[in-house]
């Protein structure tokens, strides 16, 4: 069950509650329009070893992220490897296959901007109707090859699914926080983030709360928070925002906030 956090926001277990289920796949929605939020959406999706799984994406952009596994992700007639830290993005109406032809289970995130509602449209592989759009973009963005970026207070991160990748709506990142309290800040962004590893504190104004490899947090736009690592090692943490820009970007409550 999600816990309700001072300003809106949530805590919540990515895998928590009843999936939706199509074969072989599981898919848990967690963050979408049917509970507050303004344009972004965050599921879970789980792909037993040795299946595959298709579905078509709405009129939206869709950004995918390998949590676990290794597998492989079919677009535009390309099928292309993925594996643990890689990004993916799918355009508008475009149909995604994901192939997992090993022993182990494939996890996954998947975000929608804007979030067109909580229907997931099943389907079988097929063309893509943005082939023509594509150009020589590679939907799929590896962790290891994306450069390092710094954001203060010892904090580091690599951007995967941006601009630079074709999608305008949102920006898809792995943040590395190290052990300590960060101060208070907000953003004018909303944004949806996933622990990978670690463990620590979410705190929203003076309400805190628990987090661990598995936790999902819904952060409002300009609602203050902060993440505090109470372990002895960075707490590495998947986060997606709306509008895109930065993950180095942030205001410190107290001073002037940009106008809405």
């Amino acid at each position: 069950m999600a816990i309700e956090l001072e300003g809106g926001c949530r805590v919540f277990r990515i895998q928590d509650g009843e999936p939706l289920r199509r074969g072989a796949l599981g898919v848990w929605r967690q963050v979408g329009r049917e509970n507050g939020t303004k344009a972004i959406s965050l599921s879970a999706l789980r792909l037993a070893g040795g299946s595959s799984a298709a579905w078509r994406n709405a009129d939206c952009d869709e950004v995918l992220f390998v949590v676990e596994g290794e597998g492989n992700v079919v677009l535009g007639g390309r099928r292309l490897p993925i594996g643990p830290r890689a990004g993916v993005f799918v355009r508008p109406n475009e149909t995604v296959a994901v192939e997992d032809p090993g022993a182990a289970p494939l996890a996954l995130l998947d975000s929608r901007c804007p979030d067109p509602g909580p229907q997931f449209h099943f389907a079988e592989p097929g063309p893509s109707l943005s082939e023509s759009a594509r150009r020589d973009l590679s939907p799929v963005v590896r962790f290891e090859g994306q450069p390092t970026e710094r954001a203060g207070d010892g904090r580091w991160f690599r951007v995967l699914v941006d601009a630079k990748a074709g999608c305008e709506q949102t920006t898809q990142f792995v943040g590395f926080i190290p052990p300590g309290r960060s101060p208070e800040h907000f953003h004018e962004y909303e944004e949806v983030v996933c622990i990978l590893s670690g463990h620590g504190r979410f705190w929203s104004g003076a309400a805190s709360h628990p987090i661990s490899a598995g936790t999902g947090l819904y952060l409002p736009r300009r609602q203050p928070h902060c993440l505090e690592n109470t372990g002895s090692e960075p707490l590495q943490l998947y986060g997606l925002f709306h509008p895109s820009g930065s993950p180095a970007v942030r205001y410190h409550p107290g001073g002037s906030a940009p106008p809405s």
